[in-house]
This record gives structure tokens, sequence and C-alpha cells, in this order.
């Protein structure tokens, strides 16, 4: 078996930027970045719907390390996908990755100090094992097998297509097509104008409407700044300006939902027909911030509306049919495709099944120290974004906090940091949001607690404290050494470990 000081699971944004942060802050350290799929990018490769595009602005989903340089600040999956690549070439961090190493079991051994990580390799699905002294989790939070794709009732009897975003077929023609998407999230919003320009026409078909945010696509006094400044400093400022401004949004949203509620509301009718349903078909239940925003990039989804290449449904599903899908209030929709945009399936570090000296464990029934780290679990952490800002923001903080973790070990001569969990602190769900794939899937999430280190803040100022400037010793966190002397990389080793 190979062994590697961290071995690093996931190629997407968070593992290019954990490999980055590990060469430039712990640089002695070696590692290995297994990737489960034969590319770069994660979910900017995986994802290829029409018009796949990020539902963050670039100067905060980009690395706090790498300044956004495109015109566009809502940038379209290929140019986010070729941003993270050439992050991971330019660094050398490519030569370092596995690709096809769909990592499946990782097994800590106290006495040596080492996990024990076992991925299928290429189409053979043949057994490799890596050994590493700390495993980092940057796998996503869903599920790359498919998305969450409800069982409608006649789905079977439909004569068209049904595509789910997630498995987006190459060769789906939809030009001069009639067009149903179901769902109302950031990927429906996305595709229905973009399928809009080709098809016959779109009907977006949602139980209960979002909250609609239209901004241009391109920042104007950020591409002004970047052409009178150093391109650092300028992507930093914008970034702290959008970093506030979103804070301040989101504060907001809680202490006067009402108010920001009539506020978006009154924004969207500006966008749509004097005469449009807005109470009906894009005035939520619930309050701002409950879930996410989505975000209109250029006002194109309210476009396609206004041109009467696109129209938004409010109803319930009764049943598919031959000829598209009969609602619950008695009409039908006639399509020849149907996309459902019916959201993600959540999983916890890639579906990982985790053992500690012996013993399965399962990690819903644990506690999540700081957001990156588990109760009574040693040297593994994952990094998982926020939900009320950009992933990146969390994920360049977190790699930050594990590089500290590592050298702060290395000082102490300690080779095992544990959180370890006060059982007097209270339990609460891992996310606050109402979101429907969140609230499947918080039976698997783990717990967050109802104080420091163990309560999350949703918030990027709070956590740059708490993971670039707190002290790491900070009595939840137990350091231990190996009890054991770890074998040597060796064909002996390696057979005697097998």
């Amino acid at each position: 078996m190979e062994h590697f000081d961290v071995v690093i699971v996931g190629a997407g944004l968070s593992g290019i930027g954990a490999a980055y942060h590990l060469q430039n802050e712990a640089a002695k350290k070696s590692y290995v970045i297994l990737e489960g799929r034969e590319a770069i990018g994660g979910t900017w490769d995986l994802f290829r719907y029409p018009g796949v595009r990020s539902d963050s602005d670039m100067f905060t989903l980009g690395y706090n390390f790498k300044p956004w340089r495109e015109a566009k600040a809502i940038a379209d999956g290929p140019s986010i996908r070729k941003y993270v690549r050439d992050t991971a070439s330019e660094n050398g961090i490519d030569k370092n990755i596995r690709f096809n190493h769909m990592v499946k079991r990782a097994s800590w051994d106290s006495a040596t100090a080492r996990w024990t990580v076992e991925a299928e390799a290429g189409a053979q699905k043949q057994i490799v094992r890596f050994t590493c002294n700390f495993l980092f989790m940057c796998s996503g939070y869903y599920s790359y097998k498919g998305g969450y794709d409800p069982e409608f009732a006649g789905r079977e009897t439909f004569k068209g297509r049904i595509v789910h975003p997630q498995k987006w077929p190459g060769d789906l023609d939809y030009k001069n097509k009639k067009v149903v998407v179901i769902g109302s999230g950031a990927t429906a919003v996305t595709v229905v104008p973009e399928m809009a320009k080709d098809a016959a026409h779109v009907t977006m078909l949602q139980r209960s409407p979002t909250y609609m945010v239209s901004r241009p696509a391109e920042d104007a006094s950020a591409n002004w700044l970047r052409a009178h400044l150093p391109a650092m400093l300028a992507y930093q400022l914008i970034r702290w300006r959008n970093v506030l401004f979103g804070m301040y949004f989101f504060n907001k949203s809680r202490k006067k939902p009402k108010q920001v509620k009539h506020y978006l509301i009154d924004m969207l009718k500006k966008e749509l027909p004097p005469d449009y349903d807005v109470k009906t078909h894009f005035t939520p239940s619930y309050n701002p911030w409950d879930q996410r925003l989505c975000l209109v990039p250029d006002s194109d989804f309210f476009q396609a509306i206004k041109n009467e290449k696109a129209s938004v449904v409010t109803d319930h599903i009764e049943a598919f049919t031959p000829a598209g899908i009969k609602l619950k209030s008695g009409k039908e929709l006639e399509a020849d495709i149907i996309v459902t945009a019916t959201g993600l399936k959540l999983e916890l570090l890639g579906g990982l099944q985790v053992t500690v000296d012996g013993e399965a464990r399962d990690l819903s029934k644990s506690m999540s120290y700081k957001g990156l780290m588990y109760s009574d679990v040693p040297n593994l952490a994952s990094c998982f974004g926020y939900t009320n800002a950009s992933w990146t923001l969390k994920c360049d903080l977190t790699c930050e906090f594990v590089t500290r973790l590592l050298n702060y070990m290395d000082r102490k001569g300690v080779q095992i940091a544990t959180p370890r969990r006060d059982a007097s602190v209270e339990e609460a769900p891992w996310l606050d949001f109402s979101s429907g794939y969140v609230q499947r899937a918080l039976e698997i999430l783990p717990k967050q607690g109802a104080k420091k280190p163990w309560k999350l803040d949703q918030n990027y100022a709070l956590d740059i404290l708490t993971l670039r400037y707190s002290k790491i010793d900070d009595g939840t966190m137990e350091f231990a050494k190996a009890h054991a002397v770890a074998p040597a990389n060796t064909d002996a080793a390696r057979i005697a470990a097998e």
C-alpha cells in the first residue's frame, strides 16, 4: 500500500483548493487526490444541462488565492470548470490526482495513527488501498449516482422523453418541442430560459413559488476596479463588498422578514407584465432565506415569460399521461419532453463507510465540530460550504484550519487529533433550512450543538475568527501519540497489512 500524509478525496472545487492550501501552508506533507470520475471539476464537470451556471458570484465562489478574471461575475459551467482546472495545472496539483478511484471505505487504527482508505479503481472496480495520517473528504454534499427523482403515477405511460438535469443526455433535441420543467429551484430557473431559446414553449411547473432575484451577469463596478487596480487587490475588495452585503441582507431577512419579503416581491413585479399573477406564481409561503434565493442573471427567466416563450404553472401533479402531465386542478399540460428538475440527493462524505478501531461509525449520530470534523472520529475533516453564501468561502477557511491543525500536531509531536463530544451539549439539526433536499436528508446528516465549537454560525466573518485565528488546542480537541510505530512503506508491510 502507498502511504501519504494526507489523502484528499475529490478533485472538484473543494479538493483542488484543499491541495493548494496543503502545498502552500503545510508544504512538507505528502498528499494524493483520489477522484472517482475521470476528470477534474466535480459539479462543474458533471452537470451539463443547458445554461448550467453558478448561482453565486465568482468573486466569492472563486478561491481566496486566485482572482476571478472573467467579465461575467455570474459564470457559466464551462468557465468555472476551466478556472478549477487552471488552478490545478498552474500549481502542479493535477500530477497528484488518481482518476477513476472511487473511495468506498476508510478504517482508522489508533495504534499506528493511520487511516486505511479503500477505493474501487477503473472500470473493473479493482480494490486498491492507501494509508494516510489524515483523511480530508472533499467529495461534495450530494450523490453523484443520480438526483432526487420522485416516482410520479403514470410515468411509464408518457410517450415523450423524461430527463433529470444531473444526467443530461447529450443527444436530447428539444428544438421546436413542448417542454415541461418540474421544479422551481436554481436548476429550473437556469434551464427554462435556455431551453426557451429553441423550444416551441417551456412551462415551469411548480408546487410552490421560490424567491427570485434578478442581477446583471456582469458586475460593472467590479470590472472597473479590475481595470484600474492590481488583480488581487481588486479581487479582495470586490469579494469583501459582496460578502458584507450578503451578510447584511441575510441578517435583515432574519430580523425583518416581512419587510424583505415585500422588497423582493416589489422588485419582481417590475420584471413581469403588469397583469401577471405575482401572488400565485412568485410569492412564497416561507420567509426569505428559509431556503436559498434563486438568482436570475440579466433577467433572462423573466424575459422568456415576457416573450411568451416560457410560462409558469403553480399546481400539483396527479399523474403523467401519454401526452404530458395531468394536474390536480384538472388541467393537462402537453409535453414532448419532461425535465424533472426536482433536486439533489444529499450524501454525507460521498457515502463513505467509516470504521474506527474496528468499530463501524454512523456519522449521522455524531456532532459536527466547527462544521468540518466529527465527534470521536480522529484525523478526519470534510469540506461543506455555506447555505446562505458561496460554497468556497467556508471551504477556504476549512482548508486553512486543517493545515493549522497539521502544523500544530507536528510542533507538539502528536499524531492524533480527535474532537471529543461533551454529553451535556444539546443537539440541533446540522442545517436549519426548509429546502426539500435538506429536509429529506436530515436523518443521514450529523448534528450540531447549541454552543461553540459545535454550533454552526453560517457567518463568514465569525468563521474567520473561529477557523483562522482561534486556538487549536481549545479544550475540546484531544491530542494523543500513536501507540505503536507504523510499518514502513515496504512490500512486507503491504503483505502484512493485507
